[in-house]
């Protein structure tokens, strides 16, 4: 017996060799073939490991190494984990105990490095609460939460389409409003890998070599491809592809087959599978257009940004997208909101000096008038954060009235900011 590939590399290449052997294909046996395999080994487990397997483990076993594992296959993986869960088991002193589901999602997890949960025990509590969950440290932008999250809900329902991966949206809109944190906290929310590529990266054609691995005799075709690596590593990830504009057209070339058929294969022939991976590009295409809002036509700048995406994207692109989700600019409301989202972030960093800090209404709404630009959104806003309030609370931590922790209260008299610090 050999594996598809070895006979390809060692017998196939001899005919003399190949025509002494009938080939018989064995293919990947089912699920259900696959439980009676594992029923059929179980009591050499059982005695091995002393300890028992229930029949809904056993069925909960074939389901999720199908369902998790990738990169092998059936009876081999279900087997494996059959086995792991014995060895765990035997290790943390539970002979004589039964295996249930729960065990078996346990291992299933840490073998996958993905949050696992089977059909029989499914929480979707993190999934129901998703949209407000990313309301709360998404500010400004439901309407694009909303529209991300249905799609997501509709994948996982089983609605969707079963050889496309999960989602695949195209984020368009200004700079500093959001695209990629959205990208960021759904990972997080998702309990998912986050992987991000900058476009801007693979602007020249020789640079694509990179995403799937270089041919052979070029330097690097060893290595692998650095976006088919990272897939098969992490089946289940949020994948980021930061100012997709800038990217050869070679690259839409390789993500039309991603979102069609959902495999890329890298120049070693391994197959990476992105069935439950959620692609999302962003684009600042259309954004000039957005914010050039004549007073009367509010309304076209939306048709502009359609326009201008329509003009650099082609139709059997944006054709496999699940949605064009824009992106809107930031209103004051909204860039206060971030304000305090950003001292909640310096609070947390204070806290392990013992140092607190407050700020009054009118150091809120100059932070956000200050900090926030039209053409660069909220990115600034960090920057000023920092230097106004930051470098003020460094010096007094390192040599000032905050060395041993205290609260400070923060306000702002004339444009200047006030510190009142204890004594």
């Amino acid at each position: 017996s050999t594996t598809y590939e070895e006979y390809k590399n060692h017998i196939e290449k001899d005919r003399a060799l190949s025509r002494r052997f009938q080939k018989i294909d064995i293919e990947e046996p089912s699920i259900d073939d696959t439980c009676r395999i594992l029923n059929g080994l179980k009591s050499r487990y059982e005695e091995h490991h002393h300890i028992k397997y229930s029949k809904p483990a056993i069925r909960s076993t074939a389901e999720l190494a199908i369902r998790y594992i990738n990169d092998r296959f059936l009876p081999d993986k279900a087997i494996d984990v059959m086995d792991e869960v014995g060895a765990a088991f035997r290790l943390a002193g539970k002979t004589g105990k039964t295996v249930n589901v729960r065990d078996v999602e346990q291992i299933v997890s840490k073998m996958a490095r993905v949050p696992v949960t089977s059909k029989s025990t499914a929480d979707y509590t993190g999934l129901r609460k998703l949209d407000h969950a990313l309301k709360t440290v998404i500010f400004g932008q439901d309407e694009a939460i909303e529209t991300i999250v249905k799609s997501i809900k509709r994948s996982r329902a089983g609605l969707g389409n079963p050889t496309s991966p999960t989602g695949s949206f195209l984020f368009a809109g200004p700079t500093g409003v959001g695209k990629t944190e959205v990208a960021r906290q759904l990972a997080s929310l998702l309990a998912v890998n986050f992987e991000r590529f900058d476009m801007s990266e693979y602007m020249e054609k020789h640079a694509v070599a990179r995403l799937i691995g270089a041919p052979p005799g070029y330097i690097g075709f060893d290595q692998g491809g650095l976006l088919t690596d990272a897939i098969r590593k992490h089946p289940y990830s949020v994948l980021l592809l930061d100012e997709i504009e800038k990217a050869h057209p070679d690259v839409f070339s390789i993500l039309l087959q991603v979102m069609d058929h959902s495999t890329l294969t890298d120049n070693a022939g391994r197959r990476a599978d992105f069935r439950n991976v959620i692609i999302i590009m962003t684009t600042n295409a259309g954004a000039r257009e957005m914010s050039e809002n004549v007073i009367g036509f509010l309304g076209d700048s939306a048709g502009k940004e359609q326009k201008a995406i329509k003009n650099l994207f082609s139709p059997e692109f944006r054709n496999r997208l699940d949605a064009v989700i824009t992106f809107q600019a930031l209103d004051s409301a909204v860039v206060e909101k971030v304000v305090d989202k950003m001292i909640t972030e310096l609070q947390v960093q204070l806290a392990d000096k013992k140092v607190k800090i407050s700020l009054t209404p009118s150091a809120r709404r100059w932070l956000a008038q200050e900090g926030y630009e039209p053409a660069f959104g909220a990115r600034p806003l960090r920057r000023l954060i920092m230097k106004e309030i930051g470098d003020r609370l460094t010096e007094e931590i390192l040599f000032g009235s905050l060395a041993r922790g205290g609260e400070v209260k923060i306000g702002n008299r004339h444009g200047k900011m006030t510190f009142s610090f204890p004594d």
